[in-house]
């Protein structure tokens, strides 16, 4: 589709909201990709995508895109569910017997549509990993799992929304028992080559690179401690809850697609998917692997956002068509920057091309 490079400089409210994510808030480097309702596309960075040679960020860049693909994963499940292949009010022990267990916790009182909500109690396995040492670690899908089977269950299921990326681990083992198959291969082959995604894709085990161009990505020791370069890392950490690589115009095309009833899924998924719970005060609700954020501008947008060591990414897609996608090279220390970062989405989705002004 047609696009436009932009400038670091200039009065466009997206590129003034990534210049200030770098020149206030001390990020690296940022990059964007918003589209209009007419499928138009504009690309932008701020900062520098090599902090030790000064290089340029490269244009719509490849970023580890973390929880992202908490949504890829949802969406094979909800294929699976329109197939007659899984029940979402179904147990997680009729798919995996006897295997979710623990203080609190059986798998035989939570159901799957609860994994793919952040309803089922679980507790996050995340809070678990040292950090610093992942970049070279592997670990297996049962690994995580018993990490986070080891401690309580943070409530019953059902009662409320608590975010947990056990759930998608479980639910990714789900999805390779029902078909038979890795989870990588089917996400490449149900969602990346389904909607031509060229620069998507499930990192092979051992594989720490980023293979096309790419900001490097940092992670600071400690909150007053130096940018480390974090680039190459095992993200098997993340597994079917965050290890994906993808690009900010990719994303677009992946939740702009995915609002379209009949393109991933049939309409009966996709308004599961839609049907969602609150999560805090703010007016945010969450779906199915997927969010709902209010804009300034009225209405809303479906998105999902990622964390992992050396990137965050923000963003979404409204009904009519608009997307945008940020991403940063960095996570942030402090939560009120990344409210920026969920600012600047807003205002490319408000004031961005082809939207409202």
């Amino acid at each position: 589709m047609p696009s436009t490079a932009l400038a670091a400089a200039g009065p466009d409210p997206v590129q003034q909201g990534l210049n200030a994510l770098v020149r206030t808030d001390g990020l690296p480097a940022a990059l964007a990709t918003v589209q209009g309702r007419d499928g138009r596309a504009r690309h932008y960075t701020a900062g520098v995508g090599d902090l030790a040679t000064g290089a340029k960020v490269p244009v719509d860049g490849q970023v580890r895109i973390g929880s992202n693909t908490k949504t890829f994963t949802a969406v094979l499940v909800l294929q699976l569910v329109g197939e007659g292949k899984v029940d979402l009010d179904a147990k997680v022990d009729d798919y995996l017997p006897g295997l979710v267990h623990g203080e609190g916790i059986d798998g035989r009182h939570i159901t799957v549509r609860q994994l793919l909500q952040h309803t089922s109690g679980l507790p996050d396995y995340e809070g678990l990993l040292d950090e610093a040492s992942l970049r070279n670690r592997y670990f297996e899908p049962r690994e995580l799992l018993d990490l986070a089977l080891g401690q309580k269950s943070v409530f019953d299921p059902g009662t409320k929304f608590g975010y947990s990326s056990t759930n998608y681990v479980l639910a990714g083992l789900i999805v390779q028992k029902v078909t038979g198959r890795p989870l990588a291969e089917e996400i490449d082959r149900r969602i990346v080559r389904k909607l031509g995604l060229r620069h998507t894709y499930f990192p092979a085990v051992g594989d720490r690179t980023i293979r096309e161009p790419h900001p490097k990505g940092y992670r600071r020791d400690a909150a007053d401690g130096p940018l480390r370069d974090f680039t190459e890392m095992d993200p098997s950490a993340g597994w079917a809850a965050g290890q994906m690589i993808s690009t900010d115009s990719d994303l677009n095309r992946f939740f702009t697609d995915l609002l379209v009833p009949g393109r991933l899924l049939p309409a009966a998924q996709l308004a599961q998917m839609r049907t969602t719970v609150p999560v805090g005060d703010g007016g945010m609700g969450a779906g199915l692997g997927i969010f709902a954020r209010p804009l300034s501008c009225g209405g809303v947008y479906w998105g999902h956002g990622g964390d992992i060591p050396g990137y965050e990414t923000r963003g979404g897609a409204t009904d009519d068509g608009r997307a945008v996608n940020i991403a940063v090279t960095t996570v942030p220390a402090d939560y009120a920057v990344t409210g920026h970062l969920e600012a600047v989405v807003d205002t490319a989705l408000c004031r961005g091309a082809g939207s409202p002004r």
